[in-house]
Parts: structure tokens; C-alpha cells; sequence
């Protein structure tokens, strides 16, 4: 089975073509930071825009570089949700259209399945059950994994994900977007013990994520050093230090809390955030003391890609799943309403 796959969910236009004898066979991906960077975050009608400029130059190149012809496809997967309702559009229309003229099926994926089945692309992947923490620019999960489409979803992000936290914190403190690599940056000149910011929602039971009042009250520690003397570059390393320090110890206990509620002694963690070098340190710290093993794709998979929809969408393919005729997308989709392969 060799599957065509389009990723547009957002601000990176990712094409791949997926074997399932062969793997990987190559994989193409455009990201539009640097235009969104101008606006300090990602404007939406700009993104779909460039999605339809971008995504054929991107399938030509794709098919030259992994040998494939439309007559060698089985099936062409996009991703349908969850993310920008205009920009889904253009990978899902796109996918239609060439599915239509080449005679093949298709298949609607799953955005969130796509990077949790990431790790699995990966020479040393994870076998099934194991726990998934999805931490990403828009979302936060921990997911409970039996197997593809088997999904318990244990506890997710009440208001703010984890990285539209780093953004937000980041652009108050004048620092270009997307902000999470630069706040773990500058985090590494921070002083360690100078602010000591709270880990939300730890102190009472349950595995949800809460983010905006950590984003509040780094506000409010970024107001009170413009007061004092003004925000300072070592004002700035600190509370990014301090900021980092909380997010991660925040998933880090609560991954701990997952992995003692389900079980399980392997931990997957995938999603733009999951690039983050302390977060990997500290939950290879916890996999180590309970001597379990920690999943990561490796770093060019951590955001949105071509690849882990391809993958996603060739296992379902392979077990017979394809969509009708009809062009529709889930802006809003929940992870545990997915079909079991």
C-alpha cells in the first residue's frame, strides 16, 4: 500500500509518500513562520493562501524524489482536523481533486493520531499499550494508546495548551514567534532560583492541563521588573527560565500521575513542544527512576509534517478505511471519536 499524504492544517504545508513495505519514501515541508512572524502569530486567511500557492510544487517534487507515479499510488490521506477551517480546505479539496483524476481513494486524518503515531516512524518506535502526552501549538493531551484508534483521552487543556503558552508568554516579552524556541533559548542564560512561578493544577487530583494563570502570572512578573527598572535581558532570561521550568515540571508530574493510573511503562511524547530539551531531560529522568522507556520522533517530525500523516493514513488504508466523495473538514474533532484499526 503506498500512500500520498497532504498536511495543511495550520502554517506548514507537509507532503509525503508512506509504503507499507518500504516506509518512508520521501517527504517535503514548506512552513510560513516567516511571513506569520511579521503578524505575531499565524493569520489564517494568509495561511490558506499560501497552502494553494505552495502544496503542487511540493507533490511534484515529492513523487520525483520517492520514485512514485500516480499509476503507483494506492490512496491519497490529508488532514481533516483538527486546525484552520480554510486552510484544511485547501489540502482536503486538493486531495479530492487529484484522487478524482488519478482514480484512487482517499482517507480524512486525524491531525492529533498523525503526531501521536510520529514516534512510530522511527527506527526504535514504541510498541503498543503505552501512554501519550501530545503537547503541540493548540493542544495538550495525555492519552491512554491500546493501539491505532484505540484512545483513551486522560486529561487534556482546559484553556491554554502548553504551546500557545510559550507563544504568548514570549510576545510579551518582545521575542519574534513562534515563541517556544526562544524562551527555551534564552532560558539556558537564566538564573535558576530567581523566580519561582507555579505549577498549575498539581496540587489537586486529575490529569487536566491549565496554562493561561502560569501565562498571567508571567505577565504580571514582566510588569513588575518594567516597573522596578525596567525589563532587562536578564530579566527577560529569568523569567523565561522560570516560565520553561514550570510548563515542564507541570507535564512532568502529570505524566508521572498517567503512567501510575494506567500502568504502563511507556511514555510517547509528540507535537512541536515535545522538541523542547528539558522537557525530554526531566522525562527521561522520570522513565529512568520507573524503569520504563520514553518515545520521541525525531526533531523534523516534531511539528506538523507530510510524513506522520502519511503513516497514519496508510495503516487505515491497509486495514480497508477510505471516505466518500464529499469534502468536509473538523475544525473541531475529538481523538476518541476515531474508528479502531
Amino acid at each position: 500500500m503506498r500512500v500520498l499524504a497532504i498536511e495543511s492544517s495550520c502554517d506548514e504545508t507537509g507532503i509525503a509518500i508512506y509504503d507499507s513495505e518500504q516506509g518512508l519514501l520521501s517527504h517535503a515541508l514548506y512552513s510560513q513562520v516567516e511571513m506569520h512572524a511579521i503578524y505575531g502569530g499565524v493569520v489564517p486567511e494568509l495561511a490558506s493562501r499560501d497552502h494553494i500557492r505552495k502544496a503542487i510544487p511540493l507533490i511534484k517534487q515529492v513523487m520525483a524524489e520517492g520514485g512514485s507515479t500516480p499509476d503507483q499510488l494506492d490512496g491519497i490521506a490529508y488532514t481533516s482536523g483538527p486546525g484552520l477551517a480554510g486552510a484544511l480546505l485547501v489540502g482536503a479539496c486538493l486531495a479530492k481533486g487529484l484522487a478524482w483524476s488519478w482514480g484512487l481513494p482517499t482517507l480524512a486524518v486525524h491531525h492529533m493520531e498523525g503526531h501521536l503515531l510520529a514516534p512510530l516512524l522511527e527506527d526504535n518506535a514504541p510498541e503498543f499499550p503505552f501512554v501519550a502526552l501530545l503537547v503541540s501549538g493548540g493542544h495538550s493531551q495525555l492519552v491512554d494508546v491500546k493501539g491505532i484508534g484505540q484512545y483513551e483521552v486522560l486529561g487534556e487543556s482546559i484553556d491554554d495548551a502548553a504551546g500557545e503558552a510559550f507563544d504568548k508568554t514570549a510576545k510579551m516579552m518582545g521575542l519574534p514567534y513562534p515563541g517556544g524556541p526562544h524562551i527555551a533559548k534564552l532560558a539556558q542564560q537564566g538564573q535558576p532560583d530567581r523566580f519561582k512561578f507555579p505549577r498549575p493544577m498539581t496540587d489537586r487530583p486529575g490529569l487536566d492541563f491549565s496554562f493561561s494563570g502560569l501565562k498571567t502570572f508571567a505577565r504580571n512578573t514582566i510588569e513588575a521588573c518594567e516597573k522596578e527598572s525596567g525589563l532587562t535581558q536578564q530579566d527577560k532570561a529569568d523569567i523565561a527560565h522560570a516560565f520553561e521550568q514550570a510548563v515542564v515540571d507541570t507535564m512532568v508530574i502529570k505524566c508521572r500521575r498517567a503512567l501510575e493510573q494506567t500502568g504502563r511503562k511507556r511514555l510517547v511524547i509528540a507535537g512541536g513542544v515535545s522538541a523542547n530539551q528539558t522537557l525530554r531531560s526531566k522525562l527521561h529522568e522520570l522513565m529512568t527512576k520507573v524503569k520504563g522507556e520514553v518515545f520521541y520522533p525525531r526533531p523534523q517530525f516534531c511539528t506538523d509534517n507530510g510524513a506522520m500523516i502519511a503513516y497514519a493514513g496508510c495503516q487505515r488504508m491497509v486495514a480497508g478505511q477510505k471516505d466518500g466523495d464529499e469534502i468536509t473538514v473538523h475544525p473541531r474533532w475529538p481523538m476518541d471519536q476515531l474508528p479502531a484499526v
